[in-house]
């Protein structure tokens, strides 16, 4: 069980016990629509914003429904036999002996879709229906939708497309997709086990669990994904910790700095919560929104220094007794 001792941080992975899933389950609770604690064995590629080409993509929900939600990328007939070649010919990555068969029907690789037959992603996530291209007005042979990962539009998730190619493979056939011909990768698609809770529903942007004030979360558990960034949600963790300790409230870096965005996105991501690492497309442009992609990034990475370096002043002021 979770101990009763506060404060207290849970830190574990994507290889957590089931005594210890449980454990945190019975901690967090369930929701009306499902639990609070996910076993996704699929997540799919995420691609910056301003590197899809939108002369060649469109802005629309199908039927006209819910609003322009989705960027739509459409493919004609001959694209859409190149790309589903190249899909079938590509390289797979090998899985691990805890992420065995069999694969799980609501989460199918692309890949292992595309084998059932030539139009089965034409009825599946490549579905055109209900898709008119404002360009030919005509409905597309295929279209591949891009799904906004954050709120501020700078990440765009490529609906469907959970995979188990190789990196590499990845970048090769996902550029055959005409709007995706120059696209940069956030994040690229992969199988295998995951345990995380949902930290929209549960954090706040401390790392500390809303229902009850003392437990913090730290790694992968929080869906953070990367070494350097579980190791600074570690760090966050323990520093609140300590506030909480004390009887100091606890903090967050800025939304400026990696750390700060990265625990703003697991806080307060919206629709499904797939785990995220960390990339520039977190971070809010603001002033710099310039056009340039390396002048922006170097403004954001100054920005950044000097905000965690006035937030670390901050909490070493009012934290000189921990």
């Amino acid at each position: 069980s979770v101990p009763s001792v506060r404060p207290l941080i849970i830190a574990t992975g994507p290889l957590t016990s089931d005594a210890f899933a449980a454990a945190i389950k019975g901690l967090v609770g369930g929701t009306p629509d499902g639990e609070r604690l996910y076993f996704y064995d699929a997540v799919s590629p995420i691609v910056f914003r301003d590197s899809i080409d939108m002369e060649r993509a469109f802005f629309a929900s199908r039927y006209g429904k819910g609003g322009a939600d989705y960027i739509n990328c459409p493919l004609d007939e001959e694209e859409y036999r190149a790309f589903m070649e190249a899909l079938l010919r590509a390289d797979r990555a090998g899985s691990r002996p805890f992420e065995g068969e069999p694969l799980f029907e609501g989460c199918l690789p692309i890949e292992a879709m595309a084998q059932r037959g030539p139009d089965t992603l034409r009825f599946g996530p490549m579905k055109p229906v209900g898709l008119i291209n404002p360009g030919t007005g005509k409905r597309p042979h295929a279209v591949v939708q891009l799904r906004s990962e954050n709120r501020e539009g700078t990440l765009y998730n490529i609906v469907g497309f959970q995979t188990r190619l190789t990196y590499h493979e990845q970048k090769r056939v996902f550029s055959l997709i005409p709007a995706l011909k120059r696209a940069e990768f956030a994040r690229f698609g992969k199988m295998h086990r995951n345990t995380y809770i949902d930290s929209p529903r549960l954090l706040n942007g401390s790392s500390e669990l809303r229902s009850n004030p003392g437990v913090f979360f730290a790694g992968q558990i929080t869906g953070v994904e990367g070494y350097l960034e579980s190791a600074a949600s570690g760090l966050i963790a323990g520093i609140n910790a300590a506030r909480f300790a004390k009887g100091l409230p606890v903090s967050s870096p800025p939304r400026d700095t990696m750390t700060g965005a990265l625990l703003n996105y697991v806080s307060s991501a919206g629709g499904r919560f797939e785990p995220m690492n960390a990339n520039f497309g977190l971070l809010p442009e603001g002033l710099f929104a310039v056009r340039d992609k390396e002048r922006r990034r170097e403004a954001q990475a100054r920005r950044a220094l000097e905000a965690i370096e006035q937030w670390s002043n901050e909490i070493l002021a009012t934290s000189s007794s921990i």
